[in-house]
């Protein structure tokens, strides 16, 4: 695989999108839209437009940020549901730091889960969706984003 060759371009000779797709991305990152859906809609682009480019396009500082999420978690006594979340963010790369998990009460524990994303092939938005799905977590909060 070739490596990437970067350029620094001053945004105004560039296509209109590439800066609603970073607007988009500050959106999700700040909290101001909860959803994809609902932060390209605010910023004006087409949710292909912005899968095509979200992972091209970065302003100038981001670009050699480590990116990392931390997410709190409700999970059900259940053998197992933890080592699938932990599966779920391994398999698309993210890589994982802290774990912490309280004793269970009344069936249910309390994890919190910090971990990697810049080499991630999925979004976070995509990964956080999946766990959900996963048969014994009740919820799951971001706690932060950086």
């Amino acid at each position: 695989m070739k490596e990437p060759i970067y350029y620094i371009v001053n945004a105004s000779v560039l296509p209109e999108v590439f800066s609603k797709v970073i607007e988009t991305k500050a959106l999700l990152r700040t909290g101001r839209a909860k959803t994809i859906n609902e932060a390209v809609r605010t910023a004006g682009i087409s949710r292909s437009a912005f899968y095509k480019y979200k992972d091209y396009v970065f302003p100038f500082y981001e670009t050699n940020k480590m990116k990392l999420v931390s997410i709190a978690l409700m999970l059900e006594h259940i053998p197992g549901v933890l080592s699938k979340v932990l599966d779920a963010i391994a398999e698309v790369d993210g890589s994982i730091l802290t774990i912490n998990q309280n004793i269970p009460i009344n069936e249910v524990a309390m994890v919190s889960i910090s971990f990697e994303t810049a080499n991630m092939k999925k979004d976070v938005e995509e990964l956080i969706l999946e766990i959900e799905s996963i048969p014994g977590v009740k919820s799951l909060n971001i706690i932060s984003r950086e």
